[in-house]
């Protein structure tokens, strides 16, 4: 259908989407989750056309997808999967979905779609399906969601194909000053890893010295990959705010929170992301919290040593991702209570708002320089 960011889409019917399905409940090996079904009928704009995504699995870059799409802020819920609190951005193939004009608009373009083999799947295959077939002995259940076979829906995607790059631009996913802004990035942040690994550290922190300089002179974020100072294995400081959903906290600054970190940039085995970087500084409302989460390698739930939360329209934008740029995923990072602080009488910072808002539209990459 070639749908592109802002263009609107009416999900298709029960019936319609289940002969689309094999018996385990998937098209194209993507499985469609048992939630999903509470979409059937209603109308929602594409945030991004899903034409890669990261590998999350393995950590080795990006993949690759035909046909498929991410809408508005629709993400997994969890209840099929053991309560995960991870809120992942739900992916849907266009053969689930009709474009249609607007919200409003009488009728939706009902195009041809591909149908499964024989005579499609019931819902409760569907459902059957949100669990593995392998199952441990102990330890389970194992579930299997869109997160969890993202390898086998997938195919590898190298960073150096521009193809996906000329896609970006074509779908809206990404204007050409976010392109060319991440590709000056990638340069520099190449030029840094390398000259650390040759050993030249002089070089690598005259580069990082220089990109903080121009940033500041600019007001733009930081060198996004400094490093912790608390050797790896150490105890790292912590506190317990026991923020709940709908509280505003600021992020604490990017230099409180490296004080913070370990040499592998972790607090309790959690990772302080470069896509967290821009977030520091700036007022959010917290989400939910999080403490139980699918593993997407081993389908198991796993609990998180000690609770994080997740903050409203603060999600990845893959601008400093290394080998998976512009990932339309919108993963959202899980934060740590050391690197935020209450605050009160505050609204929600108005300019982060606005630039997250931004990344639903069309013109979202061309206000995100």
């Amino acid at each position: 259908m070639s749908l592109r960011v802002g263009d609107w889409v009416e999900v298709r019917s029960k019936e319609e989407i289940l002969l689309t399905l094999d018996k385990n409940g998937r098209l194209e090996k993507l499985p469609f989750m048992p939630q999903m079904f509470r979409y059937c009928g209603l109308r929602f704009r594409v945030y991004k056309r899903a034409h890669k995504t990261c590998d999350t699995i393995n950590g080795a870059g990006g993949r690759k997808l035909s046909g498929v799409i991410h809408l508005e802020n629709l993400r997994c819920d969890g209840n099929a999967f053991g309560g995960c609190q991870a809120a992942c951005l739900v992916f849907w193939k266009e053969g689930w979905l009709k474009p249609v004009a607007s919200p409003s608009s009488n009728g939706a373009v009902s195009l041809p779609t591909k149908m499964a083999d024989g005579k499609g799947c019931t819902e409760g295959d569907v459902l059957a399906g949100a669990r593995a077939k392998n199952q441990p002995l102990s330890g389970g259940p194992r579930y299997s969601c869109q997160a969890t076979e993202l390898l086998e829906a997938t195919t590898p995607l190298r960073w150096w194909d521009v193809r996906q790059y000329a896609e970006d631009y074509a779908s809206g996913n990404a204007g050409a000053s976010r392109l060319f802004a991440g590709f000056v990035y990638a340069t520099i942040f190449s030029y840094y890893h390398y000259t650390r690994r040759l050993g030249l550290t002089r070089l690598s922190v005259g580069v990082s010295w220089v990109y903080d300089k121009v940033q500041r002179l600019y007001g733009g974020v930081p060198f996004p990959r400094h490093r912790g100072s608390i050797p790896a294995g150490q105890p790292v400081p912590t506190v317990k705010l026991d923020l709940q959903p709908g509280e505003l906290i600021r992020v604490r600054s990017y230099e409180e929170i490296l004080a913070t970190l370990d040499t592998d940039n972790k607090s309790r085995g959690l990772t302080f992301d470069a896509e967290m970087v821009p977030y520091c500084g700036h007022i959010f409302k917290v989400r939910s919290r999080v403490t139980t989460f699918v593993n997407e390698q081993t389908g198991l739930i796993n609990r998180l040593r000690g609770p994080a939360v997740i903050l409203e329209k603060a999600w990845c934008n893959s601008r400093y991702s290394g080998c998976r740029m512009q990932c339309p995923r919108a993963i959202y990072p899980w934060w740590r209570e050391i690197w935020l602080e209450r605050t009160s009488g505050d609204r929600p910072d108005q300019k982060m708002h606005a630039q997250a808002a931004q990344t639903e539209t069309r013109a979202h990459a061309a206000s995100d320089t």
